[in-house]
């Protein structure tokens, strides 16, 4: 195996608790018309005021948009857009979760270079830097303070749809754990089960073989060493702190963890990406209005187990990273263990079993398997090959909980 490694990353990446108050100086350094990009219940908050504040203290000018809406549909978008040219920005400062950090992303991005959002889908669109951007994540999920990608909603499209470029990467991400306190239990299971997600489908992503120009032909790579040692770093973490953090909000050291684990997991799918778990939670999470975070949590164990003669060796792996026991035990069965143990942390914060759960009818699985194979830059990065003949049989397991009928087909395939 090659030692190929690529990392696309923030120029400035500070962690840490209290490191909020990093803000200003850095801003100070970027602009000074910063648009500030939020939603309404975060508008409200007193941190937001605190952190306009010092950027006032510092001689930034700042003007706050609290339009951002969840799932980030473009009307949205637009309205900010409309608020940074008015105030002449030269600095966007995305402050929230993940909706709200991907729209400072699109806003930064057309404020720069015009257009629609529509004119950038898909991956190497965007033609050149955006406006400095820097982000402050109050969720420990998504990660996108430190991606190349940000996901919105189009009402002309069945799902929803992403802009990819390496332009998009924030200039800065402060990520402060103590601005993840307040999160209720349902956001920090959905937004730390994204996290997860991220991490386990990063490791087990397609391997390229790293031609000279790999870095220009895509946006996510695939598995690499450098993506590597950052994925089984968010696992550690965020098996170690998720259920303790959803338990008790205010556990400072789990909130801690968390936040790491999650800004990890960004580092590693932000490079290597994702695929199957999240290609088949765009149209579930279209059809049902459920949480990305939740959709993604219930396909990961059927996408682990569709996936394992492809990478047995990463999922005992990644079991070893989640602190299992797996001393002596064959490849398959590491796997197994791990699968199962994924299963488990799932099911504890509340994450359902199946998509039928989330509201999935039968006659909506030819959709779900059509539009899922539809995601073309995710499907190409899932290690095993999908036809829509492999998709449909994964959706129907993850509709059914039959984890078994996977399981057979790899113990049958292993034996042969």
């Amino acid at each position: 195996m090659s030692l190929f490694g690529t990392l696309r990353t923030p120029r400035n990446l500070v962690f840490g608790v209290g490191q909020r108050r990093a803000l200003a100086s850095c801003a100070a350094g970027l602009g000074k018309q910063a648009l500030v990009v939020t939603d309404e219940r975060l508008a409200g908050d007193g941190e937001l005021k605190y952190i306009v504040d010092t950027l006032s203290q510092a001689s930034v000018k700042t003007k706050i948009f609290d339009g951002t809406i969840a799932e980030l549909p473009l009307e949205c978008i637009a309205r900010g857009v409309e608020l940074g040219k008015a105030l002449g920005a030269d600095l966007v400062i995305g402050v929230g979760g993940g909706s709200c950090i991907d729209a400072a992303k699109v806003i930064a991005l057309l404020l720069a270079h015009g257009g629609r959002a529509q004119d950038y889908y898909g991956e190497f669109k965007v033609p050149g830097p955006v406006l400095p951007l820097i982000a402050l994540p109050t969720t420990s999920g998504t990660g996108s303070e430190v991606t190349p990608v940000a996901v919105i909603t189009d009402p002309d499209r069945a799902v929803k749809v992403g802009i990819a470029s390496p332009h998009l990467i924030s200039h800065t991400a402060i990520c402060d754990p103590e601005l993840t306190y307040s999160c209720p239990p349902s956001l920090t299971a959905v937004s730390g089960a994204d996290a997860l997600t991220h991490a386990i489908e990063a490791y087990t992503t397609v391997r390229r073989e790293p031609t000279g120009t790999i870095v220009h032909e895509h946006v996510f790579l695939g598995k690499n060493v450098l993506s590597d040692n950052y994925a089984l770093m968010a696992i550690s973490h965020i098996t170690a702190s998720l259920k303790q953090a959803y338990d008790n909000g205010s556990d400072a050291v789990a909130r801690e963890r968390l936040m790491l684990g999650a800004t990890t997991a960004g580092l590693a799918f932000g490079t290597a990406g994702t695929a199957a778990a999240h290609a088949v939670q765009y149209p579930v999470g279209a059809m049902t209005h459920t949480p990305h975070g939740m959709g993604v949590a219930v396909m990961m164990p059927y996408v682990m187990e569709f996936n394992r003669n492809h990478c047995e060796a990463e999922l005992g792996e990644i079991g070893v990273a989640m602190g299992l026991d797996l001393a002596g035990a064959s490849a398959f069965e590491r796997a197994s263990t791990t699968i199962d143990a994924a299963d488990r942390l799932f099911a504890s914060i509340g994450i359902p079993k199946t998509i039928a759960d989330l509201g999935v009818v039968a006659d909506q699985l030819p959709l779900v398997a059509e539009q899922a194979m539809g995601s073309a830059r995710l499907i190409k990065n899932n290690p095993r090959p999908l036809d829509m003949a492999t998709m449909t049989v994964l959706v129907e397991a993850a509709f059914s909980g039959d984890r078994s009928r996977l399981r057979a087909i790899a113990s049958d395939r292993k034996a042969s």
